[in-house]
């Protein structure tokens, strides 16, 4: 961050957790301060960026990318560690707190241990106790430790990151109603959201982790196996589901009209669900509809 014509440098770490990557940092190494904080979580992801691309920070252009988490001494007495998530958003100015990141918890853990925020007793599976302070909610994280340390290698991986690495566990202990407003917060498992000039549409709206909407993809207009660059470009179904994602906001009771529910960009998340398919990964690996059950995106 710039003041007034000098850096200032904060500790920090930069870490991939799952399919996303962070900048994490310690709590106490951060000013109290609010407006500070937001100034240096902008300036560390090079955000805003009109260009889109972030250059002037860590940030790489794509929300999965444009993430902060800060990591603290627990507030309750079942967990170890508080944890803190906090989505930039690339264009505009956004510091969001509304959301958890499940890609991320899973660096906590490993976080937490090299960095000597808890101890751990030898070599070998160790757990931390995670509270989520975004949602309220507590999630155990599993792993191994080699040295003291966090075990980084291993034989683990993920369609869409490049080779292996050690597994985590994460148990989400009592995950459903992080809004408060229970599992289901519309009341049923289906429910009709009426999307203004068009008829209605069938969702499930669940709140276990973070608050969700499932659409089919049939519904608008979708195979289900689209790539992410297909959907981005596909500005009519970006709209659509992007008002969608609103109607089901406010039936969620996250956002009270549909004016504050388009400035709650984070929550709740939008996945469109299919029958399976053939489709090829971004490595362009074919993936046969035989393999796998149901097809999200």
């Amino acid at each position: 961050m710039i003041d007034r014509g000098h850096q200032i440098g904060v500790p920090a770490v930069f870490m991939r957790g799952g399919t996303s990557k962070a900048i994490v940092f310690k709590q106490t190494d951060l000013p109290e301060d609010e407006k500070l904080r937001r100034r240096i979580f902008l300036a560390a992801m090079g955000s805003p960026d009109p260009n889109g691309r972030q250059l002037n920070g860590m940030g790489g252009g794509l929300s999965s990318l444009s993430k902060i988490c800060i990591a603290g001494p627990p507030t309750r007495k079942d967990a170890d560690i508080d944890y803190t998530f906090v989505q930039i958003g690339v264009k505009d100015p956004v510091v969001d707190y509304d959301s958890a990141c499940g890609n991320m918890t899973s660096a906590m853990g490993p976080f937490a241990v090299d960095e000597q925020l808890v101890a751990v007793r030898g070599d070998g599976e160790t757990m931390v106790r995670i509270h989520s302070t975004n949602t309220g909610k507590i999630i155990h994280s599993r792993f191994y430790v080699d040295n003291g340390k966090a075990q980084v290698s291993g034989d683990r991986d993920i369609i869409g990151v490049a080779g292996t690495g050690a597994g985590v566990r994460l148990d989400f202990i009592d995950p459903g109603g992080t809004k408060g407003r229970g599992v289901m917060p519309a009341g049923a498992g289906i429910t009709e959201l009426c999307v203004m000039g068009e008829e209605p549409i069938s969702a499930s709206l669940i709140d276990s982790a973070n608050p969700c909407v499932f659409v089919r993809a049939q519904d608008l207009g979708l195979t289900g196996l689209e790539s992410p660059q297909e959907l981005d470009t596909n500005k009519v179904a970006m709209q659509r589901l992007e008002t969608v994602r609103r109607a089901a906001s406010v039936k969620m009771g996250i956002a009270v009209d549909l004016e504050q529910a388009q400035k709650i960009q984070s929550v709740p998340k939008i996945a469109i669900v299919s029958a399976p398919g053939d489709f090829c990964t971004l490595a362009g690996e074919k993936i046969a509809a035989e393999a796998y059950g149901v097809c999200v995106r």
